[in-house]
């Protein structure tokens, strides 16, 4: 009886559970999704593929130019240098230098078009002559001469020590005379033509000054010279 004394309120009530609208997006972040920055990371990595592909086939096409072109290098040679003047007086330098230059372009497929070339002379790096050649087309397996000539006089200021170097090279006989070649060419490959380029060629000769009836003596003849290619300036004067 003692248990009907006390107050009794029934059964404790359990708290309410609390209730979770479930995401539509299911958990996942897909590329569709707008959520966690997943199309960004698609698009990055779509054109990383698409840049890969790019680069692959570009490097494809360039080895299947090369496998059907096979391109090569023109040669430039001055097979001959004739050099009958070369004094020196009151700052005035008077030449007179002929030159037979003979280009080689040794492609199969590959034609070149010289729209001009500009022929430069230098004794001691002090420029005193120049002409300008061209225009011509060469075709392949070909072998073409040009024959700059460079006749005159030039007030051409040198300095002691090139003064002093000119005096050596009249005892010797032979100059130390630079040509460089400066063009604007195109090549041609079946039908289609390339844009200009400015390749520079070097020719480092040594000539030997002949007497006033053409002859120099055996020791001084003139050896035909290969030419350089000056490869950083193809693209720039």
């Amino acid at each position: 009886m003692s248990q009907l004394n006390g107050a009794y309120y029934g059964p404790s009530i359990p708290p309410p559970k609390s209730y979770r609208r479930p995401s539509r997006s299911g958990g996942g972040c897909g590329c569709l999704s707008c959520c966690c920055g997943c199309i960004f990371d698609c698009i990055i990595s779509l054109i990383c593929k698409i840049l890969v592909t790019v680069l692959v086939i570009a490097a494809v096409l360039v080895f299947l130019f090369w496998l059907i072109v096979r391109p090569n290098v023109l040669k430039f040679h001055v097979t001959d240098a004739s050099l009958t003047r070369f004094t020196y007086s009151n700052n005035t330098l008077h030449y007179n230098l002929a030159l037979n230059v003979s280009i080689r372009n040794p492609n199969k497929r590959v034609g070149v078009y010289y729209d001009q070339i500009e022929a430069v002379a230098l004794y001691e790096d002090a420029r005193f002559a120049s002409q300008t050649l061209g225009p011509f087309f060469q075709h392949t397996k070909n072998t073409t001469f040009i024959s700059p000539l460079f006749n005159g006089q030039r007030v051409t200021p040198l300095t002691a020590e090139q003064g002093s170097q000119f005096e050596k090279d009249n005892d010797s006989g032979i100059f130390p005379i630079d040509v460089k070649l400066f063009m604007n060419v195109r090549f041609k490959f079946l039908f289609f033509k390339s844009h200009t380029i400015r390749p520079n060629i070097r020719c480092g000769l040594h000539v030997p000054l002949k007497s006033r009836n053409g002859t120099s003596s055996p020791d001084a003849a003139f050896e035909a010279t290969e030419c350089d290619w000056i490869y950083k300036r193809w693209w720039i004067r």
